[in-house]
């Protein structure tokens, strides 16, 4: 394991050539990358962590009746997995109402939750919207080409993250999944397009490059992003979504909360024209995202078969 090398980005002048270039670099060459400067008030992130941590606190029969369930996808859940690995961790899900069923599950005995998860929902969408603009310019597209994916609705969501303390935390080396004890998180790529994500002052995100696990350590001027396997198909693999990880601690709990930019459920979305040519040929063929979401969400609730990959979808 190596501690900090993901690239930082001031974005404060997100359209200058220096910022693109930038974030091109830290696309290509990471797909992880830490944001300064980048506009989401600290009186926003300090109420989000706080009535997260206030969430979590609560006694786990209060948090089990606003389960999440096959139905309906917003609310608590402790028995997700990942590999078809159960993770070490408890998680609360937020996603806009989507009919009479798919509706948020607040806690009624926490009256400041709702608001801060929908203050912190707002300033992720719009700061996601923004880099996904830039990253359209740098695969040579109009700044809101991308953006159409994302309409009439999209179906990004808020999760809010608890990792306890963990009596056998578990490192495998490389792409291995615990045999003995227990990660927060086995390794994966993130299903969307991107994915803003808010840490305590706890280590435990892990970036998997050039053979090695890398530490992402925290700032609390910063936030972390990764480009998901969405952004992949579009780059036709210029840019690559980074497997990553969490580990837990035997000595301290952690909390986070990742924004997942995620279309519209009638997107279909392929390798651009200005990443195809005749040396480069596209690797993917199209993917329905409505088919590709539920297909991964199956397997992070239950353990049915082998976990859906953008690399079933490989030409």
């Amino acid at each position: 394991m190596i501690t900090g090398n993901v690239p930082v980005i001031d974005i404060a002048r997100l359209d200058a050539p220096e910022t693109h270039r930038a974030l091109d670099a830290a696309c290509r060459d990471w797909g992880f990358f830490q944001v300064t400067r980048h506009g989401i008030p600290e009186r926003t992130t300090r109420a989000l962590h706080e009535q997260m941590r206030a969430l979590f606190r609560l006694p786990i029969g209060t948090k089990r009746a606003i389960s999440r369930t096959e139905a309906n996808p917003w609310g608590f859940f402790d028995r997700e997995l990942t590999k078809n690995t159960r993770d070490w961790k408890q998680i609360y899900d937020y996603g806009p109402a989507a009919n009479n069923v798919i509706r948020p599950q607040w806690p009624a005995c926490l009256p400041h939750f709702q608001s801060a998860v929908l203050a912190y929902y707002a300033a992720c969408e719009a700061l996601a919207l923004r880099l996904l603009a830039a990253i359209s310019v740098n695969l040579g597209m109009p700044a809101d080409h991308l953006a159409s994916s994302f309409r009439p609705a999209h179906t990004s969501f808020l999760r809010l993250n608890y990792y306890p303390v963990c009596p056998r935390p578990e490192r495998p080396e490389a792409m291995g999944t615990p045999t003995t004890g227990h990660l927060g998180v086995n390794h994966h790529t993130d299903a969307g397009a991107l994915t803003v994500l808010l840490q305590d002052e706890h280590p435990g995100l892990e970036v998997f490059r050039e053979g090695c696990w890398h530490l992402v350590e925290p700032r609390p001027d910063a936030l972390v992003i990764n480009i998901g396997d969405i952004v992949q198909v579009w780059s036709n693999d210029r840019y690559c979504a980074a497997l990553h990880r969490v580990v837990v601690s035997e000595t301290g709990e952690r909390f986070s909360a990742p924004f997942f930019l995620n279309p519209a459920y009638s997107a279909a979305y392929a390798p651009l024209p200005t990443v195809v040519d005749a040396a480069h040929p596209p690797r993917y063929r199209a993917v329905r995202w409505d088919e590709f979401r539920a297909a991964r969400a199956a397997g992070d609730y239950a353990d049915r078969g082998e976990e859906v990959q953008i690399s079933h979808y490989r030409i």
